[in-house]
């Protein structure tokens, strides 16, 4: 960035009038005191004194060359440009009666014969024109930023009357919430009894339900095992089952099925309702001694076969967040509704669906519902309320210039297109790169800081910790501010691997320009 006051010395150093300083050949006007004919010459190094007719008489006398200005003896010595008309310049030495013109005035060049032309006055008048143009964009940059600092300063105001009025509806907030809080815990306690009440008459019923399928199961069971059908089920007719085998030692003795039948050889119906305990889990029916067992299959055999595309290995990212949303939902579901859910499922499996509630429990089960809803929507509106202060506080607190003028640049985003990328430069956020033809976008880098020199630190930023670069560095970019009247990605490079950097135009960076009507009254060193 080309600051006002570099202009202004330029636009002075090619001013129009001159007054010519007689002094040595090649010797700058800055050290003309050191160069007095009738003294001594002193080398400017203070290594000796010799006669001042040894100036410039083309031979080398002070080891810093300075004896020899307008000739090229010394090696290291420096030839002054006056380049009346345009900017002085040094060249070394060597270059003074080369035949080449490197002062536009043709004054080192004045014992070669070169055929040099005087371009200083021209060269001076498109740098003049060049100089201009740049501190009228300046200054119209800088009004600009006068604009930008004002919108800024009201967007702050208006920023903080925002927070204070955020602030005091938050206390509201906070307040009904606990307010909803005590009446969703109000409504919850007489649904849970309710609920409790219902489950455990239901509960009840089932346990009535399986005693009357325990006896029924029994009863098959007896008549099954009485192979004589003569009422009574005796230790012959128990050996005839194996599987209720005791000690199941392989050997089902007399002794064994004595001992289930209670140590008599023979029991009636009512006698067996005290052995069927023993064995209701080890029985087989009869009915099902012949059905083969199904087979198991391998575990091995029940996995997917194993598929040639590696992306169907790793779910999208979009399939993921279902998921994990799924997982909220489920968090926000009532315990209590879990475990009814739980239970219906349980019942569908051994003794039917669990029966409605009934109507007081149902009123009281909408009572709590509505209860929760209307606590779960007043957090909501806690938790927007909370992040929008924490957003205005950032936002508030954060540097964007001595007068906030890059403030406009937040939540906007700036985009280059090259012949293989479009760059898109979102200012304190984020900068990417993405393929002008389709592909996956990369990060640049995240805001990091304000990165420019001390006595101008706002002038560049900084963007770290990007994608990761194949077996490199995280990707970074440095975007440098110039002054201009448009907001604009104007290049971006990579200089180094990984590493990006990006000229961005804003007028949020201009300086205030000095008048330029007094340039033009000033004198000019011949």
């Amino acid at each position: 960035m080309m600051s006002c006051d570099y202009l202004l010395l330029l636009l002075l150093s090619v001013g129009v009038s001159a007054v010519e300083v007689q002094r040595p050949r090649g010797v700058p006007l800055s050290k003309r005191q050191f160069y007095e004919e009738d003294k001594p010459f002193t080398c400017l190094d203070g290594s000796r004194t010799i006669p001042f007719d040894r100036v410039n008489d083309d031979y080398c006398d002070c080891q810093d060359g300075s004896d020899e200005p307008g000739t090229a003896a010394c090696p290291n010595g420096s030839f002054h440009c006056t380049n009346a008309g345009f900017r002085p310049a040094f060249i070394p030495s060597s270059r003074i009666n080369d035949g080449i013109c490197d002062c536009c005035d043709t004054t080192d060049e004045y014992n070669s014969g070169a055929a040099c032309q005087n371009t200083c006055r021209e060269m001076g008048r498109k740098e003049r024109e060049s100089l201009q143009k740049m501190a009228e964009i300046a200054k119209e940059g800088f009004l600009l930023k006068q604009q930008l600092i004002q919108e800024a300063k009201r967007g702050l105001e208006d920023k903080k009357a925002k927070l204070a009025d955020v602030q005091a509806s938050k206390k509201d907030l906070e307040e009904r919430v606990e307010a909803l809080r005590t009446v969703k815990e109000t409504a919850e306690q007489p649904e849970k009894e309710a609920k409790e009440r219902h489950l455990k008459a239901w509960e009840d019923e089932k346990a009535l339900i399986r005693l009357e399928k325990d006896k029924a199961r029994m009863a098959e069971v007896f008549l099954e095992l009485d192979d004589d059908a003569d009422g009574f089920v005796s230790v012959a007719e128990l050996l005839s089952h194996s599987e209720l085998d005791p000690d199941a030692d392989g050997s089902f003795t007399e002794a064994d099925a004595q001992g289930l039948l209670g140590g008599v050889d023979k029991v009636d119906t009512v006698a067996f309702e005290s052995i069927w305990n023993n064995i209701k889990e080890k029985y087989i029916s009869e009915a099902n001694a012949d059905t083969p067992a199904p087979v198991e299959t391998p575990q091995e055999e029940l996995r997917e076969p194993d598929s040639d595309n590696d992306s169907e290995q790793y779910p999208e990212d979009g399939i993921q967040e279902e998921e994990e949303d799924d997982d909220e939902e489920d968090e926000d579901d009532d315990p209590d509704e879990i475990d009814y859910k739980t239970q219906e499922k349980k019942d569908d499996d051994d003794e039917g669906t669990m029966p409605p509630f009934d109507q007081q429990t149902q009123d009281l089960i909408d009572a709590a519902q509505k209860a929760r809803d209307e606590f779960d929507e007043a957090e909501r509106a806690l938790r927007e309320v909370d992040d929008q202060i924490k957003n205005l506080d950032k936002e508030i607190s954060f540097d964007f210039g001595p007068s906030a003028e890059f403030a406009y640049l937040y939540n906007q985003c700036y985009e280059l297109t090259t012949s293989e990328y479009i760059y898109r430069l979102c200012p304190f956020s984020r900068v990417s790169q993405k393929p002008k033809y389709g592909g996956s976008e990369t990060n640049l880098g995240s805001w990091g800081k304000w990165a420019g020199p001390e006595d101008n630190i706002h002038s560049v930023m900084k963007y770290e910790h990007g994608t990761g670069c194949w077996q490199g560095p995280s990707r970074s970019t440095t975007v440098k501010l110039t002054c201009g009247k448009d907001t604009v990605v104007t290049s971006t490079s990579e200089p180094s691997r990984c590493e990006y950097l990006m000229e961005f135009t804003t007028p949020a960076v201009c300086q205030e320009p000095q008048s330029l009507d007094p340039l033009y009254h000033g004198h000019e060193e011949l």
